[in-house]
């Protein structure tokens, strides 16, 4: 596993870009980091770097945001992620390297053109939605086990549901700190982590506080929505990328 200076460099703007996403934008930003480091290593190396990094993201978050996550949401939503969870280390086990490279890409492209073609505002419901709770929260366990990407369809959720700002971004931040921890045990049995991957991932921690922080201060001043086109189209044209991989190589 090695990664030349550019391979560095986006790496580490991905991960800015993910702590910045995850502390205010409910994290539909999340799923950056692995399709562009698996330009340059293995996807199975690449969601194994980003674990640790993300349950640090994680800590970090639940600090900031503490007592203001919505558990009502969260009690629907987190026992269905577990089976999407599983349901994702199922494919990994039987999915080669190629195919999980095709399968990220492909969750790439359609989360960024679902990003880039849905209106700007959704309509909330008041209601409990449990049915799409649990559909979102599979979807959310499954892409997240794959590519580190459920952020897109537990936005789905989330923005039906009309929540307050902070209460949207709590609410997320919690959700993935009780999934990325949930992962971990399933990542281990799959073997994913290596002493490659592990020192990777040490060096890659200290951007960790430095995008929480940044995302905390910045997305409060700076307009949302050219920021979700750029980091989107970006998101995008990775994808399309790592599906060329898949069916070239």
């Amino acid at each position: 596993m090695h990664l030349d200076a550019t391979g560095w460099i986006v790496t580490a703007v991905a991960i800015l870009l993910t702590g910045i996403s995850k502390s205010g934008l409910g994290g539909a930003l999340g799923g950056l980091a692995v399709p562009f480091m698996s330009l340059w290593m293995s996807p199975r190396d690449a969601v194994a770097v980003m674990l640790p990094v993300l349950i640090a993201m994680d800590l970090f978050g639940i600090r900031a945001w503490r007592g203001k996550a919505d558990w009502a949401e969260l009690r629907l939503l987190l026992p269905a992620s577990l089976v999407g969870i599983a349901l994702g280390t199922l494919a990994f086990g039987v999915m080669s390297d190629r195919m999980v490279k095709g399968a990220v890409g492909l969750i790439a492209v359609v989360f960024a053109a679902d990003r880039l073609l849905r209106k700007p505002k959704a309509e909330a419901h008041t209601a409990p939605l449990p049915r799409l709770a649990r559909l979102c929260g599979v979807g959310a366990g499954f892409t997240s086990t794959l590519a580190h990407a459920g952020g897109p369809p537990l936005m789905i959720y989330l923005l039906t549901r009309g929540l307050p700002r902070q209460a949207f971004a709590a609410t997320s931040v919690f959700f993935f700190a009780a999934l990325n921890l949930a992962k971990l045990p399933f990542y281990l049995g799959l073997d994913l982590f290596t002493r490659d991957t592990l020192v990777m991932s040490a060096m890659l921690l200290p951007l960790v506080p430095v995008g929480v922080w940044t995302g905390m201060r910045l997305l409060q001043r700076i307009p949302e929505r050219p920021f979700y086109l750029l980091a989107t189209a970006a998101l995008g044209l990775s994808g399309l990328k790592l599906l060329w991989d898949a069916v070239a190589g």
